[in-house]
């Protein structure tokens, strides 16, 4: 999925008008419904902004990543990177583990 159709499906999402979009990034809708069609792309710094405001991760938003990374995840995932080797390697095993149930039930593949 391309970056337009990201942006154009997230802001659906949250139910965020262009305009709205717009005013947090100090521009005006039509910036963004150009965006949107993909005849133009914003700068790296207003796409960092735009997937602040959208609350997902820069890599998800341009394309380089198909996970989308919300903010309370991305927060927790912060956190974790925060802690002692040990802590995470706790935080690991258990997320493994979790995980392994997970495609045991069929949950995952």
């Amino acid at each position: 999925m391309s970056f337009a159709e990201r942006l154009s499906e997230l802001r659906k999402k949250k139910g965020i008008s262009q305009e709205v979009l717009a005013r947090h990034l100090g521009t005006q809708g039509p910036a963004i419904g150009r965006y949107e069609r993909g005849t133009a792309k914003p700068t790296i710094e207003v796409a960092a902004k735009i997937a602040k405001v959208l609350e997902v991760s820069l890599d998800y938003l341009v394309g380089n990543s198909d996970t989308e990374l919300d903010a309370p995840m991305l927060e927790r995932i912060q956190q974790v990177a925060r802690l002692g080797e040990e802590d995470k390697k706790l935080i690991y095993t258990f997320l493994d583990s979790f995980i392994d149930q997970a495609r045991i039930k069929g949950i995952l593949k």
